[in-house]
């Protein structure tokens, strides 16, 4: 069984979601100084710290995510540019370790451009769904995605056979399984891609089918035991964090006097934490909180479009390419579709390094932190949601106003820079 953490947290768009109103500069009191914690605060915190974090789970749908020579594979396969239509995109184009894992991009640019950002892939591990928005049940079956995907890499599951049994053959065979005869099989040919690639694979038989399929399932296992090594290190808000829990006093100060009082804003009167706790800040969960759409006349649906995506997938962990048992499954057995409160949401990305990743949101619409706080400063109308749905008015966003001034706004952005730390790959996934 696929066990996941119960923290609840909120990406950085949900961060001060509440926030309805700033007061004047001038307005504003004399700053309070988070030097004291009460117990129920430092209680609080202790939940926040990597320190807390579990191990990854294990995911039953990949029998090869933590055998070493799988990782090793994978993260070649993870920075091969031949793995795509024009031989120049690789998963590090987008997923670039001197980025976060990112590439600061408003949309991914592969062979083409997307319409969303790439998300970073660090502790990717503990999602249960991946993507923005969920149509994805597992790291393997994620890594596929981008792989056909025609402005991403472009290309074709048996063109990804015919080169993993040209340069990766001992390898494969001696880490997953026989490679198949491919004899026969076409270059280029796929269930996606041109129609000329999409006839080529109707015309194969069940038998190549499943062969090619399987190849192209284990090469996203490999890549998935890679990025699963991917963790967080401890930031500056760890050791500070674990100084206040032992209450004990550093000197100098981890924290300025100004990141102390927006960690203290973010755990109360912000509300922050209602939704942005566990080590991870992240719920791993979707919500519409009122972001403005990229392309107004094509919105973007979110959570509630991927449903029936991810039920149907052919590389789920209920069907043939997974290794899990069908009572493994849980999340997506039962997965009950909550309709009308997915429209027009998307999932919480870690709040880890957030301060080093702009832009910001599913689509790169804000450019800054800044920008972020603002637009929940003003609580706009969501452009994407039910009451859209059903009387062609626009939505609502899930967050509800608070008071916070100019200067605790810039408090809580000062606090977030404390969250980056170095990102390590762990030779234990």
């Amino acid at each position: 069984m696929r066990k996941f953490m119960s923290d609840t947290s909120v990406l950085i768009i949900m961060l001060l979601a509440t926030v309805s109103l700033m007061t004047p500069a001038a307005a504003t009191p004399a700053k309070q100084v988070a030097t004291d914690w009460s117990q129920e605060e430092r209680g609080i915190l202790a939940t926040l710290l990597l320190r807390a974090l579990e191990p990854v789970p294990r995911d039953p749908s990949n029998a090869f995510e933590r055998n070493p020579a799988a990782i090793a594979l994978g993260k070649r396969l993870f920075n091969d540019p031949r793995f795509s239509r024009n031989q120049q995109v690789s998963c590090a184009s987008c997923h670039d370790q001197t980025k976060q894992f990112q590439d600061g991009l408003p949309v991914s640019k592969g062979v083409g451009t997307g319409s969303r950002r790439a998300m970073p892939i660090v502790g990717v591990g503990y999602n249960p769904w991946l993507f923005w928005d969920g149509r994805k049940d597992s790291v393997w079956s994620q890594a596929l995605g981008p792989l056909e995907d025609a402005v991403e890499h472009g290309g074709t599951r048996s063109r990804y056979a015919h080169l993993l049994q040209t340069h990766y053959r001992a390898e494969y065979e001696s880490i997953l399984q026989p490679m198949p005869n491919l004899s026969g099989v076409p270059q280029h040919a796929g269930p996606n891609g041109t129609q000329d690639e999409q006839a080529a694979w109707k015309a194969m038989d069940a038998t190549r089918h499943r062969d090619v399929s399987r190849v192209f399932a284990n090469m996203g296992k490999a890549i998935a035991a890679y990025e699963k090594t991917l963790t967080y290190g401890e930031s500056r808000f760890d050791r500070y964090v674990q100084a206040v829990v032992k209450r004990k006093t550093a000197s100098p100060p981890l924290l300025t006097a100004e990141e102390q009082n927006g960690l203290r804003i973010f755990i109360g009167k912000g509300q922050c934490v209602t939704c942005h706790n566990g080590p991870l800040f992240s719920d791993r969960q979707f919500h519409n909180t009122g972001v403005p759409q990229r392309d107004v006349a094509n919105p973007d649906r979110g959570r509630i479009a991927a449903l029936a995506k991810v039920k149907a997938d052919e590389f789920n962990c209920l069907n043939a390419f997974s290794d899990a048992k069908p009572e493994q499954c849980e999340e997506l057995r039962f997965l009950v579709p909550e309709g009308a409160s997915l429209e027009g949401a998307f999932k919480t990305p870690s709040l880890r390094g957030v301060a080093l990743r702009p832009p910001y949101m599913h689509a790169g619409q804000l450019s800054t932190l800044t920008e972020v706080l603002a637009h929940y400063v003003k609580a706009p109308k969501a452009q994407v949601g039910h009451t859209e749905l059903a009387h062609g008015e626009p939505g609502h966003t899930e967050r509800k106003p608070i008071q916070l001034s100019e200067r605790e706004v810039q408090d809580v952005i000062a606090f977030l820079g404390t969250l980056s730390g170095p990102i390590i790959e762990s030779p234990k996934p």
